[in-house]
C-alpha cells in the first residue's frame, strides 16, 4: 500500500520538477516592458527591465521595420538614434528610464530595442506603435540559409611606419561561416562595428562576395579601419541579421611619432623665431653717423699737443714756432716764451774797481 502511495508522489513531484524548469529559465532571459504600447512624437514612456546583468550598460532606441520575434534587422540604421537613451542596471539586473518618442527612419512596425553596450551581448524588444508614423510590411525572406560563425574570429596586420606618425590603423577580421539553413546564401551583407570604451559601435556595412551553400562554409575577410590618430582599447563587432554574431578586442598602441613631432616643433620653432627676429632688430637698428672732413678721436688726439707725449709736443711745438728755424734755435731746454731784446745802444768799456773813471774828453 505504501509503495502505490510513493508511485503517484514521485511522479507528481517530477511534473512539478518539469514545469518550474521552463520558466526558470524564461525568467533569466532579459526583459523589456513599457507603460504605453503606443504614442505620439513629441511623448515620452517609460522603459524598464529585469533579469540583465548587473551594473551593466545599456542602450534604448526605437527601431523600424522590426518586430520581438526577428529582433531589428536592419541593425541601428532603423533607429532613431539621436534620441535614444542610456541606463545602467541595479545590482538585481533592474532598469527604468523615460524615452522620448521619435519617429525612426524607416516606416513601422517598431520595437523599443534594449541591448547592452558592452562585455557579453545581451539584447530585448518590446512591441511599440509611434502615433502617426507610415506603416508597412515587413519585407518577405526569399532566402532561407541562415549564417553563423563556426571558429572566432582573429585580426590579421600589423602597424606601419605611417601609423606611428598618425596614420589610420588598419587590419583585416578573419572568421569562418557556415550555412546552417536550407538554401544558398549570396552575397551576405555585414557589419562591422568598432568601438572605444563605453561608447556605441560605429557600424560600416560590408558585402562579402560569394556564395555558401547548404552545409557549407567559408571564409570571410573583411576590412577593419579607425580613424587617424586613433589609440588605446578597442571592440570589433561583427553583425549579420541584425545579430550581432562576434566581438573582438583590439588593442591599439600611441602614434608616439606624432607625440615626437610637436616636440621638434616646440623646439625648433622658437629658436628659428629668435634667430629671424634678432636679424631684424639688427637691420632696423640705428648706426652711428660719420660726419667727413671730421678727424676721428685718434687723429685729434695726435694733433692736440697736450694730449701728446712730451718729446712729441716739443719737437712740434719747436717745428711750428714761427720765430724760430732750426738753424737759429737757442736750443735753451724748456724755453717756451718770445725772445727779448738784451743789447745796449751803445758800447761801453768795461770798468773795474781800481780803475777810475773821469768825465769830460781826455
Amino acid at each position: 500500500m505504501n509503495g502505490k502511495v510513493r508511485i503517484p508522489a514521485l511522479l507528481a513531484l517530477l511534473l512539478l520538477v518539469l514545469s518550474v524548469a521552463p520558466v526558470a529559465s524564461a525568467a533569466d532571459r532579459p526583459t523589456v516592458k513599457l507603460s504605453a504600447a503606443q504614442a505620439g512624437t513629441g511623448g515620452s514612456i517609460t522603459v524598464s527591465g529585469e533579469g540583465w546583468r548587473a551594473r551593466a550598460l545599456l542602450m534604448i532606441l526605437i527601431c523600424g521595420q522590426s518586430v520581438p520575434s526577428s529582433g531589428v534587422t536592419g541593425g541601428t540604421n532603423f533607429c532613431a538614434n539621436a534620441d535614444g537613451r542610456a541606463v545602467t542596471t541595479d545590482a538585481e539586473g533592474r532598469f527604468s528610464r523615460k524615452l522620448p518618442v521619435a519617429e525612426p527612419p524607416v516606416p513601422c512596425p517598431c520595437v523599443v530595442h534594449v541591448a547592452t553596450v558592452q562585455g557579453a551581448g545581451a539584447e530585448a524588444d518590446a512591441a511599440f506603435q509611434v502615433a502617426g508614423h507610415a506603416v508597412e510590411p515587413l519585407p518577405a525572406d526569399a532566402a532561407g540559409g541562415r549564417l553563423s560563425v563556426l571558429t572566432d574570429t582573429r585580426l590579421d596586420g600589423s602597424s606601419g611606419l605611417l601609423t606611428w606618425f598618425g596614420a589610420p590603423p588598419v587590419r583585416t577580421l578573419v572568421f569562418t561561416v557556415g550555412n546552417v539553413g536550407t538554401a544558398p546564401v549570396k552575397n551576405p551583407l555585414f557589419h562591422v562595428g568598432t568601438s572605444h570604451g563605453v561608447f556605441a559601435p560605429e557600424w560600416q556595412e560590408h558585402q562579402w562576395r560569394g556564395t555558401v551553400p547548404p552545409g557549407g562554409r567559408a571564409r570571410v575577410e573583411l576590412p577593419v579601419e579607425l580613424s587617424a590618430g586613433a589609440h588605446g582599447d578597442y571592440t570589433v563587432s561583427l553583425k549579420y541579421g541584425g545579430k550581432v554574431m562576434a566581438e573582438q578586442p583590439w588593442g591599439v598602441g600611441r602614434p608616439w611619432g606624432v607625440t615626437l613631432f610637436w616636440i621638434l616643433v616646440c623646439l625648433v620653432v622658437p629658436a628659428a623665431v629668435f634667430r629671424v627676429g634678432m636679424a631684424v632688430v639688427d637691420r632696423i637698428r640705428p648706426r652711428p653717423r660719420v660726419r667727413r672732413g671730421v678727424p676721428r678721436l685718434p687723429e685729434l688726439a695726435l694733433r692736440l699737443p697736450g694730449l701728446r707725449p712730451r718729446e712729441q709736443a716739443r719737437h712740434a711745438m719747436s717745428s711750428t714756432l714761427p720765430w724760430f728755424t732750426p738753424d737759429s734755435d737757442p736750443g735753451t731746454a724748456g724755453r717756451l716764451s718770445a725772445p727779448h731784446d738784451e743789447s745796449p745802444t751803445s758800447p761801453k768799456a768795461p770798468t773795474s774797481p781800481s780803475t777810475p773813471t773821469r768825465k769830460g774828453p781826455p
